[in-house]
Parts: C-alpha cells; structure tokens; sequence
C-alpha cells in the first residue's frame, strides 16, 4: 500500500485544496441521495398508495406538515422537494466530475513530466545498465495503469463516502438491523479477499508481460534487417505468437477472475438481503417505513460495496505498475546529475581549451561490486587543437576513456585536468557544451536533414547550415535529394546510405563549432570510398579543434598527431602514427600488420577472380 499513499500525496499536494472540497461535495451529494430515499415515505403516503403513520415513529417528525395539507396540494408539494433534492444533487454530481477530471488529467500530465525529468536527469551509468525498452515500458504501459489505478483509487473515495454515509442513515432507522447486515457484509469481504490477491498476482504477469512484450517489439523492429536478410521472419513469428498466446491467457485469467467477483457478490447480497427481510418481519418485527428504507438503502448500497470490491481488486493490480514507476523514480533520482533541465543554457559558458585534458591516474569499473577495472591507472595528455587516436583490441577500454573525457561517466579514482585545472562536476555542462560526439552507428531522427542539424543549433542560419555541409563534404548529395535540406530521411535516416548518415551526423557535429570533436569509430562500417572523404574532414579542421578518434580502421588516424594504445584498461604504448608502426614488438605494430594482411589477401583474392574471368 505504500506505493499507492506515494502517488497520492503527489495528487495531494498536486491539486491542493481542491481535492478536499471535492470530497465534502461527495458527502454532500451522497447526503442528498439518503435524503430522496427518505421522501419516499411521505411520497407513498400522500399518493395513497399505502397509509403510513407519521405520528406512531419518532423518525418522520421532519416530514409531519405535509399531513397538514389536502393530497392535491401534498403530493405535488412532496413531487417538488424530490425533484429539487434530485436536481442539486445531479448539478453537484456534475460539477464534482468535471472538477475530478481536472484534477486526474493534471495528475496524468505532471506524472508523465516528472518521470521523463528524472529520466533525462539520471547520468549515463544509469543508461548502461538499464535496458532501454524497460525504461520505455515504465514510461507507457506502466504509467498508464498507474494513472488509471490512480483514477480508481479517486472513485473508491467516493464510494466509501456514499456507503458510510448510507450505513449511517440505516442505523438512524435500526440499529440492531443494519449491525447484522454489516457483520454479514465484511465476512462477506473476508471471502472476497482471495479475488484481490489473485488480482495482484496478475498484475505481477501483467507487468512482466509487458516489459517482455515490449522488449521484443523493440529488438525486433531494430534488427529487422538481419531478420529479413536471414530469412528468420517465420521463427520470430512463432516466438512472438508464444507471447501473445501468454498475454491473451493472462487477460482472460482477469476476466474470469473480474465476472466471478461479480457474480460472488451479487449472488452473496441477494441472499443477505432475502436474509434481511425475513429477519425484520419475523424477529425484530420492523415497522413498514423502517423496513421499506431499510430494504431501498441496501438495495443501492449492494451495488457500491460491488464496486468497492471492483475497486479494490484494480488497485491490487495496479501495485506492480505503481512499485515499477516509483522505483524507476529513485533509481534516476539516485543517479541525477546536473542538467540544463535544472539551469538556463544562456549561463553555461562552453570550455575552451588553451593547453590540453590531461588523465591522471584514472581508475573506473562499471560494478563498484567486481574488481575487474574498465580502466587502471591510466594517465595521458591530450594537446589542444591536435587530433588523438585511441586504438586499440575491441573491449580494451577505449569508449570508456572517451566517456570520460565528455564528462559522461567519472572515474572512480584520479583526475580529468582541463588546462592544468581539475575538472570538477559543477563544470559538466560547461564541458558538454564544448563537445560534439559522432557515433558509429550514426543517430538521426525520421524529420528533414534541416531539422535534424537544427537540434543542436535552432538559430543556425541557412548559410552555417550549408557550411556545415560543405565542410563534412555532404553539400552535392543534399542537392541531389528531391527537397534539398528540406528531404525527410525516414526512421534512422534509413532511406540515406551509410555514408552519407555518417558525413551528416558529423555536419550536425561541425554546426555546433565545438572545442572538442570525438569520433567514436566512425569509419569503421564505411567503405573506402566515404572513408577518405572522412579523412578529407579531418585533415581540413585539423588545427580548429580538438579531435580525439577511437578508430578500428589505422588507416584513417595516419595524419594524427598521437596515438594512444590501450589494451586490457592500460595503456600500453604512446606517440606518432610511424613510430608506433616500426615498434615492431608493440601491439600498434601487430594491429595495423593485421590489417595490412586482411587488406592484401582481400585484393589479391580480387585479382585472382578477375584474372580466372579474363
């Protein structure tokens, strides 16, 4: 229960005093509703359908003036007060479920900002170890049923409310009747109580269900290519009809668990209500009016205790969603970070780099728990306005250096100097801000090329733009396209080449005019071909900025300034491009000998084929 109380007091505190003059209009309107069960009595009197004795009961005193008048003038008096009581309760009603929409449409959309906030705000450790569709599953599915749990929870209130407020007018009327139908009720409670454990164990289901599902979708729809190019389409079908199959078993599972709730507590107070009448006549001999109120009041109050067993049997099910989303919440708060979410981008000032980073000792490890280090006692410097390569075997540690030269993950141990100074976290975004980062698998989104190199510079001029394209060497392919800057380029930029995604994303790089450009093996899916014209770029803003590349490919880092070697979190070997390559015993020497032989071998095997044609 204390994932529900949570969400409730950010309603609380959300929607204020509002909430609680919600909840007296409820008592108000259920009042109103007791008092129009009560004008049934004087209704059926002076209608003459039957003769009821207002003097021979203490309960009717409020209802005695109407014996003074005639029934031509009493029924249309008593029709009146009914209709009235009918007509405020109703607009009441109205007005308390438009208020109640406000309030969970409001509740709804400060939810999903305050989850997508701390999302944003949570460091890049977080994103490594969280699966990202989990985190899109929390933000979804997950949300939704915590809203509408939250929705029931709201509607329970009103219920309670209406049922106590009934359960006191029966006891005005008979104490001794309506103590036997509550004793009756809650161990009528007690035997539903298995039906809100079954709902919570399926909103267990539900939830894993979901990730699971949405998992799936996810992996899917990004690997369809190697899904189709494998012939795999009828083996993911069948996988994914397994799921489905578990989903469908799982929602018809709540559905027989929902319809035998219903039935439990129709059939239930049926007889307790049978039960009731014959114990006012035979044993506690109840007079006519008692009775009929009586009967009229638990009548509708049956309805109500159904709908809090339906009630109560969602938010049961709804646990799992509500224990997710919050736990989702203080797992970013504990890795929240300093963003521009928290402070004005117009106050951060880029850094600018005049001497060089430099590593001093850095130590990091993705589990404090494992004494395996991604990086041990690495030290290094990085001279400014020079390009650096950071080569090395694949699970070396060289993206985990990058990460934390951008200030994206902090090392465990040492420093990260800029300038001779310690960098330290109040400058993260300072940092960011002078860093533009070009992936392998290069990111764009499904808008126009002009939107997309937008996204880091909105007030960029058409000139800068072209600028950018001019010197990423994409300006002739962006011409081409049907609408130039304006061509939308599909999910990932998929209806663009390899290359050409790659020249782009480095052009929204370049627009951004950083102090520190990484590569982040951006040539290595490339062909020869969109590799030199890579180079061409590197060699052209060589001495504008700070360039550090992590390259698989040697061939592209032959003009770098330095090159770093790691292999295993250390690093192994440092200086230029030649002297590395004559260090016949190093690891830079084996590397790019590999690489040599791959390329010999793959163009001598060229040969061969074209000679055995000729």
């Amino acid at each position: 229960m204390k994932h529900i109380f949570y969400f409730y007091k950010r309603l609380e505190a959300l929607s204020g005093k509002i909430l609680y003059i919600n909840l007296l209009g409820i008592v108000i309107v259920s009042f109103l509703q007791g008092m129009e069960i009560f004008m049934l009595i004087p209704l059926i009197s002076v209608s003459g359908v039957m003769n009821m004795d207002f003097g021979s009961s203490n309960f009717w005193p409020m209802f005695k003036f109407v014996e003074q008048f005639p029934q031509s003038v009493g029924l249309p008096l008593v029709l009146g007060i009914f209709l009235f009581l009918v007509l405020c309760q109703n607009l009441l009603q109205r007005t308390i479920n438009r208020q109640n929409s406000k309030i969970h449409q409001g509740f709804i959309l400060h939810l999903r900002l305050e989850v997508y906030r701390a999302v944003l705000q949570a460091n890049w450790g977080f994103f490594i170890k969280k699966r990202k569709s989990d985190i899109i599953n929390s933000l979804t599915t997950e949300l939704g049923r915590v809203t509408g749990g939250m929705a029931v929870f709201l509607r329970l209130h009103t219920n309670l409310i209406f049922t106590l407020i009934q359960v006191g007018l029966a006891l005005w009327l008979s104490v001794k009747l309506t103590v036997f139908v509550l004793i009756c009720g809650f161990g009528i409670a007690l035997l539903n109580r298995r039906f809100v454990k079954k709902a919570k164990v399926l909103g267990k289901l539900t939830s894993k269900l979901s990730q699971s599902y949405l998992a799936a979708i996810t992996d899917q729809l990004n690997g369809i290519k190697e899904i189709k190019s494998n012939t795999l389409e009828e083996s993911r079908l069948t996988w994914f009809e397994n799921l489905t199959r578990k989903m469908e078993e799982e929602q018809n599972e709540y559905v027989k668990l929902r319809t035998n709730s219903e039935f439990s507590s129709k059939i239930s107070s049926a007889v307790l209500i049978a039960f009731c009448i014959l114990l006012s006549v035979k044993a506690l001999h109840a007079q006519p009016q008692q009775l009929i109120l009586i009967i009229l009041i638990f009548s509708r109050l049956w309805p109500r205790f159904a709908g809090i067993q339906a009630d109560v049997e969602h938010i049961a099910s709804s646990i799992p969603a509500l224990k997710a989303v919050a736990e989702l919440e203080k797992e970013c708060k504990e890795a929240q970070e300093l963003t521009v979410i928290e402070t004005s981008s117009n106050t951060i000032k880029p850094v600018r780099i005049e001497q060089g980073l430099e590593c001093r000792n850095l130590y990091f490890r993705y589990n404090q728990k494992e004494s395996m280090y991604a990086l041990q006692d690495v030290s290094l410097e990085i001279p400014a306005k020079g390009m650096t390569a950071i080569v090395g075997r694949s699970g070396a540690g060289k993206s985990t250096l990058v990460d934390i030269l951008m200030g994206l993950i902090q090392p465990e141990k040492g420093q990260l100097l800029i300038d001779g100074k310690p960098f330290s976290s109040d400058k993260l975004l300072s940092l960011r801000s002078s860093v533009s980062y070009v992936p392998q698998d290069p990111f764009l989104f499904n808008a126009t090329i002009r939107e997309n190199l937008l996204l880091v510079k909105p007030d960029a001029t058409e000139q800068e733009l072209w600028q950018a394209l001019d010197i990423s060497v994409s300006t002739e392919f962006v011409r081409l396209l049907p609408q130039g800057l304006d061509t939308i380029i599909g999910d990932r930029g998929v209806r663009l080449s390899g290359g050409e995604r790659q020249r782009l994303v480095l052009a929204r790089a370049l627009l951004r005019k950083p102090c520190i450009l990484v590569l982040d093996e951006a040539t290595s899916s490339l062909d020869s071909e969109n590799e030199t014209k890579i180079q061409e770029v590197l060699d052209r803003i060589k001495g504008e900025m700070t360039i550090i590349v992590i390259a698989h490919r040697l061939s592209t880092i032959r003009n770098a300034d330095q090159v770093i070697v790691i292999d295993k979190g250390k690093v192994i070997q440092k200086g230029g491009f030649s002297q590395l390559a004559q260090e016949k015993r190093g690891l830079f020497s084996k590397l790019l000998g590999h690489q040599v032989e791959s390329v010999f071998n793959t163009e001598g095997h060229a040969q061969a084929l074209v000679t055995e044609r000729v």
